[in-house]
């Protein structure tokens, strides 16, 4: 079993910054594929970005590239999510996630293959306008 427990979130104005902290515990994830998803009020959960076992490859959703960046240290057994330029749009509860994988983690992502791991608990991000 893997724990994993999400913090960092906040209110923050447009154009603002958050850094993402994902804590795990139980095992270590240096095997594992992370992802970071969020889901905003009335809205479906989406992906926001994925970083593999050594962290050497990420994937990002449209919305979020060039912006947000996704990185690991498996020596703390954490995972972040640097957070800049942020919308209002960015408002949700952000979510961890953690999977056994391996290829591209566009195929991952697209196969729904987090929904087969683990997850955290969620951490609200708002961004006031």
């Amino acid at each position: 079993q893997v724990q994993l427990v999400e913090s960092g979130g906040g209110l923050v104005q447009t154009g603002g910054s958050l850094r993402l902290t994902c804590a795990a515990s139980g095992r270590t994830i240096s095997t594992y594929y992370m992802g970071w998803f969020r889901q905003a009020p009335g809205k479906e959960r989406e992906f926001v970005a994925a970083i593999t076992w050594s962290g050497s490859s990420t994937y990002y959703s449209d919305s979020v590239k060039g912006r947000f960046t996704i990185s690991r240290d498996n020596a703390k057994n954490t995972v972040y999510l640097q957070m800049n330029s942020l919308k209002p749009e960015d408002t949700a509860v952000y979510y961890c996630a953690a999977v056994i994988a391996s290829g591209l983690l566009r195929t991952i992502v697209a196969g729904r293959g987090f929904d087969h791991g683990y997850w955290g608990q969620g951490t609200q991000v708002t961004i006031s306008s």
